[in-house]
């Protein structure tokens, strides 16, 4: 089984503390206000957000994809750190076993930089393409942006 690493960062205007709990800690609550055009809910099948649980996003009914679920592998909210495992979806993979995802958010002057590092574990046999992943990517990168957009149009949100 290969693994193909992809990396980016993202510069935002927003506090890491503020971003942090937006994307990770109250994202089930955030994010279906933020795209409700794109993701219809978020919830907990097991766990409370910490390590260990698995949340489950549901997306539109006008989406290619209907859910994904993915556990909690790490969580530091004082370091804005969290990793978690892609670990189910309705949309089989004919390539991918799994994929892992890193967020690490660090102060730059009044914002911060979103550094991300998802590691895609390929089935024997199998390559991904770049352009592939460039989708995934932005996808992420359109929805860091709206809840940057939203953060910074309701300053108390998140505060």
């Amino acid at each position: 089984m290969g693994v193909i690493t992809y990396s980016m960062e993202i510069t935002s205007a927003i506090a890491p503390s503020r971003m942090f709990k937006a994307l990770v800690l109250e994202s089930h609550i955030i994010l279906p206000k933020i795209v409700p055009e794109g993701i219809k809910s978020v919830e907990f099948i097991e766990g409370d957000g910490g390590v260990g649980s698995i949340k489950q996003t549901n997306f539109s009914e006008s989406s290619h994809i209907k859910y994904t679920k993915h556990k909690v592998e790490a969580l530091d909210a004082g370091s804005f750190y969290c990793k978690y495992t892609m670990i189910e979806s309705d949309i089989k993979f004919d390539k991918i076993e799994f994929v892992t995802e890193e967020v690490k958010l660090v102060a730059a002057g009044s914002g911060c930089v979103c550094k991300m590092t998802s590691e895609y574990h390929l089935k024997e046999g199998c390559e991904l393409k770049d352009e592939d992943i460039k989708k995934g990517k932005d996808k992420a990168m359109g929805l860091y942006k709206a809840v940057e957009e939203y953060l910074v149009a309701n300053p108390d949100v998140c505060a």
